[in-house]
């Protein structure tokens, strides 16, 4: 049986899975058939080169026989890395490119191959506006219909008053050097006090070497690789997101958290980093430069910690409303699946 889109899922991260499950569930609102082909996990090997030629087979393996089984009228493939060795033309979703993030050896086969398939491709659909501007000058001869889709972002429960969020702060660090953990370690031993605790999720563990001094026994707790419900439940009783990333793909954990209620101090970071924006709304002041100084960072902290708006339970969501998946279901529905269904029908 014939569907109207294969999606061409990579699934290489937990955040993927969840985003390519989003994007699957608004094109399906939006009234169009998917079916998904999920690439199989190929081997660790030592170089971001061989790693992404790994996944680039395992997704047109993928492909191949998604489009055999399904017959698609269109074929959606989720991230440049899944499109590198596509056996049919089609849309690309992503949220940051070779271009940026495999600098010199570590992207010499894929920076190329981006562009042509960028080039190539019936529609891009980048997370957010900052995606594509990682091209550099190479994004002006990309010409190909464009249209920016976040990933859905909602409040996961009740607001949780101010005065009732027993956690002062917490940071995700799956990737411990590129979330900046150091860094905010940093800025909590210097901001950090009475009893206040910073929760860190993502890890079992803080890393050896772990910036740890002068902070007291009780003042990081460690949460662990969470399930995202369980997740976003100390979200809602957290008062505070801090991070200090080197590099930030997308943020989507910043937006989790502005949209659960928490404050947000966060450095600018290199990628489309896509919280920069409704974090400034609230306070420009949480908002620092890349590579700020711990002191700096520290006093952001103790400004988000003493003195918030009044506010700010119900400012947080607001400033990330154009990611609610009503918002992302109609963008899909009004600008994506007409593209898709007189675009794409014809490849």
């Amino acid at each position: 049986m014939s569907v109207d889109v294969l999606l061409v899922a990579l699934g290489s991260t937990t955040g993927l899975r969840l985003a390519e499950a989003e994007l699957a569930g608004s094109l399906e609102r939006a009234g169009l058939s998917v079916a998904v082909a999920r690439a199989e996990p190929p081997r660790e090997v030592r170089t971001f080169a061989a790693t992404d030629l790994g996944w680039a087979l395992a997704a047109r393996r993928a492909a191949r026989a998604g489009i055999a089984a399904h017959r698609p009228q269109a074929v959606v493939y989720s991230t440049t890395t899944a499109a590198l060795l596509w056996p049919r033309r089609g849309a690309i979703r992503f949220d940051a490119l070779a271009a940026a993030n495999r600098p010199g050896r570590h992207g010499f086969w894929q920076r190329p191959q981006e562009r042509r398939r960028l080039a190539a491709a019936t529609l891009l659909l980048p997370q957010d506006d900052g995606a594509l501007a990682e091209l550099g000058g190479a994004a002006a001869r990309v010409t190909v219909p464009t249209v920016v889709v976040p990933i859905p972002v909602d409040p996961s429960g009740d607001a949780v008053p101010w005065a009732a969020r027993d956690i002062a702060a917490i940071t995700y660090a799956a990737n411990p050097a590129k979330k900046g953990l150091d860094r905010v370690l940093a800025a909590w031993a210097l901001a950090r006090s009475g009893g206040e605790e910073l929760v860190v999720c993502g890890i079992d563990a803080l890393p050896a070497g772990a910036a740890t001094a002068g902070l007291p026994a009780g003042s990081v707790r460690v949460a662990g690789l969470l399930a995202p419900d369980a997740y976003r439940a100390l979200l809602r009783r957290s008062r505070l997101y801090v991070t200090a990333p080197r590099r930030e793909d997308h943020g989507i954990a910043q937006l989790e958290a502005l949209a659960d209620g928490c404050a947000l101090v966060t450095t600018t970071a290199p990628g489309p980093y896509a919280a920069l924006g409704p974090a400034r709304t609230l306070d420009p002041r949480w908002v620092l430069p890349d590579g700020a100084p711990a002191a700096a960072l520290a006093a952001a902290i103790r400004a988000a910690l003493d003195d918030p708006p009044a506010d700010l339970a119900a400012r947080g969501p607001a400033s990330v409303a154009t990611h609610s998946r009503a918002a992302v279901d109609a963008l899909v529905a009004t600008r994506v699946a007409p593209l898709l269904r007189a675009t794409l029908s014809t490849d």
